[in-house]
């Protein structure tokens, strides 16, 4: 297997470096993003070498000539610097309370972007929806579509989850009219995820979103939930859009529950009178199976 990233390549070389090339590595590690802006000369003079040693260098580690090891290093550093350097970690309590600050404010900001005529529209198609599919691919956002479809379900809806792009395309071409699909993607760009929206839009289906505004896939969805996101450079800490996305699927899934607030709440408890008998709880303040 062909292993693409340069950044990983010369962490693994180094100890088999010459002295003056292990120089020129070093010098490259310490700032990928710089280095890949800088001409050889300035290269060689950060790392206290001959320009030829540079262009040696180059070559040894497999590219043509020095611009090509900039064109490499500037991919490498397309993550970002908070990736590739050192972030020093606060005390735990401080971390602690880092964490839960940070959910505080996506949170509160995310909640703002709610417009209530969106969410109170889609909620109605969602009510009345012949099928609803939910789609999300990959990392948090497959959890988030079962999550949804969970809301959605105890409610009595028609509801079903899918993170499988060939599947999402079989589904897409089954789908009439009557029928909604919701996206949950926090970046917005996956390809796959828009090419089964796209189909399942040729087929009648109408599309609601929750991702970033201005994505790929906003621009398709004729109902959007924008997400805001605000990453910080602690890259250890898992990413607090998470909480922006359950916010979303909380208000909107409370919005389905009260368009038929008396058949929903008499759906509600017959799902908690049949897990208390199963599970042998009286505490009329056990979750609904959450």
């Amino acid at each position: 297997m062909t292993v693409h990233d340069f950044v990983y390549q010369l962490r693994q070389r180094l100890d088999g470096f010459s002295p003056v090339e292990r120089r020129v590595a070093d010098a490259i590690l310490a700032d990928i993003p710089a280095a890949a802006q800088s001409g050889v000369g300035e290269l060689a003079a950060r790392a206290g070498v001959s320009v030829a040693a540079v262009s040696r260098f180059a070559k040894a580690v497999g590219c043509a000539h020095v611009r090509e090891l900039r064109a490499r290093l500037a991919e490498a550093g397309a993550v970002g610097r908070r990736f590739l350097e050192q972030a020093d970690a606060p005390p735990l309590p401080a971390l602690h309370a880092q964490i839960a600050g940070d959910v505080e404010a996506v949170v509160r900001r995310n909640l703002a972007g709610l417009a209530e005529p969106v969410v109170g529209s889609l909620a109605q198609a969602l009510a009345g929806a012949r099928r609803v599919h939910v789609f999300g691919m990959g990392g948090s956002s497959a959890v988030f579509a079962q999550e949804l479809q969970h809301r959605l379900t105890r409610l009595g809806l028609p509801a079903a989850a899918c993170s499988d792009a060939v599947a999402m395309r079989m589904l897409a071409a089954a789908m009439e009219p009557g029928d909604v699909v919701v996206a949950l993607s926090v970046g917005g760009l996956n390809p796959e995820l828009r090419e089964a929206l796209e189909i399942a839009r040729g087929y009648g289906a109408r599309l609601a979103a929750i991702t970033r505004a201005g994505t790929p896939l906003a621009a398709q969805a004729e109902w959007l939930l924008p997400l805001v996101l605000d990453e910080t450079d602690f890259v250890f800490k898992p990413s607090a859009s998470r909480y922006a996305v359950l916010l979303a699927i909380d208000v909107l899934a409370t919005t389905v529950a009260l368009c038929d607030a008396a058949g929903n709440r008499e759906r509600l408890r017959r799902t908690k009178l049949a897990l208390d008998t199963w599970r042998g709880g009286d505490d009329e303040r056990l979750p609904l199976g959450d």
